[in-house]
């Protein structure tokens, strides 16, 4: 588990995370998200004692990281995924962190078949494209069987074979009873991915919850409705609900009421409907709707 209580830390005048508590469990993938500049990769490093916070505490299992003996059996992380030496090999990167920490070299074929770099062991790392330094990153980050995984844009580089690999990893280590706590700036990626949400904006807590409770606080359901009567659908509906028409196929999408309710008024004026499918709010639409007002930088049209 990470606790972070009341959490600090400025550079200058620049706040980069304000008094900000949270707490990530065991058994979940939890996503960190926030706009750029929100103080996710600054926490982050305070969790793993990179930075040093202004105030507040951050533990991991009750326990500050630089207080742990071989650190990377109890929390494996991939921050920066060029962060290599760009002569050394994948399996030479691999052997030196496992010496640091005195953790067998023979699991180091095992980590490295796990991401698919078997057949570039000997290779050298600075060759590597991003999407294969990723697999090296999360590589180095299982390397000592940790209880606890940090992620940091875990997917940038990798294609859609190398996305879907490492949604359904990270969904595997927390069926095992990791704690898995990644960030992403992949909105669609982390609806499929993290269970759990820790959103923050200008270093402060915004929500923590679970996915499915974050798109329904933040938006609106919807009906997507198709008639071949679609005029006089539109006017029994404007009484009653927000009407939209989708400018694509012409089908009218439907606010404030169910798809119950609207095929009910249909059959009852004797309307015939084609389609008749309610519509979930998404990720992206719930993090724009509660982080409008966090965002630094707008861009304008």
């Amino acid at each position: 588990m990470i606790e972070a209580v009341r959490l600090k830390k400025h550079y200058g005048r620049t706040i980069a995370v304000d008094d900000l508590s949270f707490t990530v469990c065991p058994g979940r993938v939890t996503g960190f998200l926030g706009p750029n500049g929100a103080g996710k990769s600054t926490t982050m490093r305070m969790i793993l004692g990179l930075d040093r916070p202004n105030g507040g505490d951050v533990l991991i299992d009750g326990q500050h990281y630089a207080s742990l003996k071989h650190p990377l059996r109890k929390v494996g992380a991939l921050l920066d995924a060029k962060w290599v030496h760009p002569n050394r090999s994948a399996h030479s990167h691999l052997k030196w962190l496992a010496r640091s920490n005195g953790l067998p070299t023979s699991r180091i074929g095992d980590v490295l078949e796990m991401v698919g770099l078997t057949a570039v062991a000997g290779k050298r790392a600075g060759g590597f494209s991003l999407g294969m330094s990723q697999r090296l990153g999360v590589a180095g980050a299982l390397l000592g069987d940790p209880e606890i995984l940090l992620f940091d844009e875990p997917v940038n580089g990798l294609d859609p074979e190398g996305i879907l690999w490492i949604r359904q990893l990270m969904h595997r280590l927390a069926d095992e009873g990791r704690t898995v706590f990644v960030s992403s700036h992949l909105l669609s990626e982390m609806s499929q991915t993290a269970q759990d949400l820790i959103v923050i904006g200008r270093g402060k807590l915004i929500a923590q919850t679970t996915t499915e409770q974050f798109i329904h606080d933040a938006t609106e359901d919807r009906v997507r409705v198709r008639s071949p009567q679609a005029d006089r659908l539109r006017e029994l509906l404007a009484a009653r609900a927000t009407v939209i028409e989708d400018a694509v196929d012409h089908a009218l999408v439907v606010h404030g009421l169910s798809a119950a309710e609207i095929g009910e008024m249909a059959a009852e004026q004797g309307v015939v409907l084609h389609e008749l499918s309610p519509q979930r709010g998404s990720l992206e639409e719930a993090f724009m709707q509660l982080t409008s007002e966090a965002v630094d930088y707008h861009a304008h049209s």
